[in-house]
């Protein structure tokens, strides 16, 4: 049975990100990544959702996914242009907005939190720190009597590639992680 995994935030041949993230040039940043990628994913018939900013708006380094294995699925950024969606489905699976993956949602934003009581959670990245603030929430329209307020904590799943250490991770791995961050509180 194949694997499913989850990165987002490539930023693939982006020279401001990669210094941010520690590297002199966006090469080495591709090639770490690339080699993260492919040391964790093993199998051909491995899927990974790749949680949006494939690029910084440029369609040029899409040719990188090839070097990555297994099969990819990717739910669009705000850094990746709607008119390269044709050149980015040379190498990818398929291309979406916004994905249900057995009761989590799937984006690159997050999901505001009043949505977040109807799902399991909300794997994402974007956000280019490490978490969400805790925020209890009324399901809908204040109406706390037939919708009590629901928190927040525990369903945000962030899964930026310098923040998972450019390794995609299973969904057993991202609640493994949220345990060990909650631990630390």
């Amino acid at each position: 049975m194949p694997d499913v995994r989850f990165i987002g935030c490539l930023h693939l041949s982006h020279l401001t990100i990669a210094k941010c993230r520690g590297f002199e040039t966006f090469e080495e940043h591709d090639e770490w990544l690339i080699k993260q990628w492919n040391n964790t994913i093993r199998k051909k018939d491995d899927l990974t959702f790749i949680l949006g900013d494939v690029t910084m708006e440029k369609s040029t380094p899409y040719y990188l996914l090839d070097r990555l294995v297994g099969r990819k699925i990717v739910v669009l950024g705000n850094h990746d242009k709607h008119q390269d969606v044709r050149k980015l489905l040379n190498h990818v699976e398929s291309v979406a907005g916004m994905i249900d993956y057995k009761g989590y949602v799937l984006t690159h934003c997050p999901i505001h939190p009043s949505e977040i009581g109807s799902c399991r959670g909300n794997i994402h990245a974007h956000i280019h720190h490490n978490s969400l603030p805790i925020v209890n929430v009324n399901r809908m329209y204040n109406d706390i009597e037939n919708n009590p307020i629901v928190s927040t904590e525990n369903k945000y799943f962030h899964v930026d590639a310098y923040n998972i250490d450019f390794k995609p991770k299973t969904l057993i791995e991202l609640c493994n992680l949220q345990e060990m961050k909650d631990n630390k509180v």
